[in-house]
């Protein structure tokens, strides 16, 4: 269990929220896990589970069956989601696409989709990265052309989380692909429109609950009022948006983090070696120590960063050398406690596998480790 005696961002009726949080997961969400991980996707039925609870899209407004709360509260089911070992899609709606609607979509847009997605009869997936075309966003091939009062859309997206799962598709395309940066758009794309179809549901490494997929857009036709905000703007409002995503790798990477420390230490104090615990040899102590140290800084840098966004302060910078330092923590992390695990770490009995094979792929979406310190050193 997380231990929050120290945290700073967080009061007294949030500690309750977070509560409310860990009975859910314990009755909802835990005892499927392996379930999910076996079928390669998360049912519907969890979806509306979460819904039910209120643990989807908290910061939604009121007006569209949202709690109006803040990133706080996200970041709290982040946090729990993490430590649980579950890599659902939740965050992706909870703490992406409804923002994305809720702060350029038009009223209409808000009406028909919000109320869905907070109660889980809606699934939703943003679709950037194509087979050709990863961070270089500019790159897109995929095109919207307009004919008439239509979009026409032609081209393809790949690893696309909630892909095999979503209703509605956040698209990023090219309504001009002559204007660079200001020729991308953001569209909407309801599932049942003619000509969207999706391939396979990928293999991964790690996460393979999180369905992931292939998305195929051949002639789609979807209304003019389908684009979100503004034709032409789409590049904007995605970097307006960066330091949630970001922050929201980061606070899900500390927790799995703490996670993989936690299973460490209960590994090493249980088994036994050379006629003494694994756990009182220097090397492991040393280990643990060092690894305890970068976890609590990486609880205060947490809370600092989560404070200032709340606030409308935390930066693309800040929030790019968050998502840089949780992900590569968490990475070591993993690595260091399968390390401490022996065999056993490798077999997938022991959460420690499943935790080390999740975390690689953390230091790649949401912005490459690479990217990330591209990012930071821009702002120096």
């Amino acid at each position: 269990m997380l231990q929050t005696e120290t945290r700073t961002a967080y009061d007294e009726d949030l500690n309750v929220f977070r509560d409310q949080v860990r009975k859910f997961m314990a009755t909802a969400i835990t005892p499927h896990l392996d379930r999910w991980e076996e079928e390669g996707i998360v049912d519907r039925q969890a979806w509306r589970a979460m819904g039910e609870a209120g643990l989807l899209c908290p910061t939604a407004p009121e007006a569209y069956g949202g709690l109006a709360a803040d990133f706080r509260y996200n970041a709290i089911i982040d946090e729990e989601l993490g430590y649980a070992g579950c890599t659902a899609g939740f965050s992706l709606q909870s703490d992406i696409v409804v923002d994305y609607i809720a702060a350029y979509g038009s009223e209409d847009q808000k009406q028909r989709w919000i109320p869905g997605m907070v109660s889980g009869e809606v699934i939703t997936a943003i679709a950037m990265t194509e087979p050709g075309t990863g961070s270089d966003l500019q790159g897109v091939k995929t095109t919207a052309r307009k004919d008439g009062g239509d979009y026409v859309i032609n081209g393809s997206k790949t690893y696309i989380t909630n892909g095999q799962n979503a209703d509605l598709i956040v698209l990023v395309a090219k309504t001009d692909p002559d204007a660079g940066a200001r020729g991308i758009s953001l569209i909407l794309v309801e599932a049942d429109r003619a000509g969207f179809a999706r391939g396979r549901n990928l293999d991964k490494i790690g996460q393979s609950s999180a369905d992931t997929s292939e998305l195929f857009f051949n002639d789609v036709r979807v209304p003019l009022a389908n684009v979100l905000g503004k034709e032409g703007e789409g590049f904007f409002e995605l970097m307006n948006q960066l330091p949630q995503e970001r922050l929201s790798i980061a606070v899900s990477a500390q927790a799995c983090a703490q996670r993989a420390f936690d299973e460490a230490v209960k590994f090493t104090k249980e088994r036994t070696a050379f006629k003494q615990k694994v756990f009182e040899f220097q090397n492991t102590r040393f280990t643990l120590g060092d690894l305890q140290a970068k976890l609590q800084a990486g609880w205060a840098h947490l809370d600092w960063a989560i404070t200032r966004h709340v606030a409308g302060q935390l930066t693309t910078a800040q929030a790019s050398a968050a998502k840089l330092f949780h992900s590569e923590l968490q990475w070591e992390v993993c690595d260091a406690a399968l390390q401490l695990h022996g065999g056993a770490g490798y077999m997938n009995e022991y959460p420690i596998a499943r935790l080390w094979r999740d975390a690689r792929v953390q230091r790649i979406y949401g912005g490459t480790s690479e990217i990330m310190k591209e990012v930071v050193a821009r702002s120096i």
